[in-house]
């Protein structure tokens, strides 16, 4: 299934938006992962997965359940580290340097955020840069900026993989096209960019931002957004222009206070169907791709570390 984003835009190109179904794409990439696995096992290798969860956050308790799910479905074993809200500095770091030095664990993360007392860069950088399953790692960070035209063998960050893979499954080639990040964290809004405007991929990218003045018209010239500041529906679809790609990866989670259920919301407004040639939805887009390129960083891990 192939878009031609070259093709001319008028007022009514959103008319027939196409969805960018995450799931789906992510359960395709499953398949392919546990083949991977699969032939890891015969060779006598199981990769595994470790999960560092300090305090009792209930989104993120959600997040690392699935996670695990995730490995189970594709072979991989599941190594849970649960750390009170009250964990120091040092007993945290001293859980990670046993996962560093774990055969078992072939690739770990250490699930954000973290309690305000604890420093979360110091943690990313306790992680080794090997094990590092989140692709968050300075070093890696690093090695994605240094390097625009050759294949990279280190770990990508998650999110912004899992948009670049999201579009590529569905034909939808970005060479040349203006995409507009809004929101710059670590996760996804810095590192994205580097990502895009790698000579394979040869987007231009504008990096938006609380200290961004007229978001709306950056948000105007935009051919592809990624919706990114986790502000529930703070981008609305008449700021954007016919036929833009809309990918909606930030995430606002609300609770019930009378039945006590969450509900997740995304930063684009309803309506994006009406304005979008192509659109990712929040839930059900971005994010089960994210937790899929988890599992491929960690096979990927796995094969590096066992290669014959």
């Amino acid at each position: 299934m192939t878009e031609n984003l070259n093709a001319p835009q008028n007022d009514d190109a959103g008319s027939n938006a196409q969805l960018l179904d995450g799931r789906a794409t992510a359960k395709a990439l499953k398949t392919d992962l546990a083949e991977r696995v699969s032939a890891l096992k015969a060779r006598g290798v199981t990769p595994g997965l470790g999960t560092v969860l300090v305090g009792a956050d209930p989104g993120s308790q959600s997040y690392v359940a699935g996670k695990h799910r995730d490995c189970a479905e594709v072979g991989i074993n599941s190594i849970e580290v649960q750390l009170g809200e009250d964990t120091t500095q040092e007993e945290l770091l001293a859980e990670l340097e046993k996962l560093n030095h774990d055969p078992a664990c072939t690739g770990y993360i250490v699930q954000l955020p973290l309690p305000k007392h604890l420093d979360t860069q110091k943690v990313l950088e306790a992680i080794s840069p090997e094990k590092d399953a989140d692709g968050l790692h300075p070093m890696n960070l690093g090695r994605l900026v240094a390097n625009v035209n050759e294949p990279i063998s280190s770990p990508l960050p998650c999110t912004p993989k899992g948009c670049v893979d999201l579009l590529d499954h569905y034909g939808l080639d970005l060479k040349g096209k203006h995409v507009v990040v809004v929101g710059r964290g670590v996760t996804i809004g810095r590192p994205i960019g580097l990502l895009l405007t790698r000579r394979d991929v040869n987007a231009t990218v504008t990096l938006c931002h609380t200290g961004t003045q007229d978001l709306a018209a950056h948000l105007a010239q935009a051919d592809v957004v990624v919706a990114a500041a986790g502000v529930k529906h703070m981008i609305e679809p008449a700021q954007l222009k016919a036929g833009v790609i809309a990918l909606d990866v930030g995430v606002t989670r609300e609770v019930n206070p009378e039945t006590g259920k969450a509900k997740i919301y995304g930063d684009i407004a309803p309506g994006i169907e009406s304005v979008a040639s192509w659109y990712s939805p929040n839930p059900g887009g971005v994010g089960p791709m994210t937790r899929a390129e988890l599992l491929a960083n960690v096979v990927l891990a796995a094969e590096q570390q066992n290669q014959e």
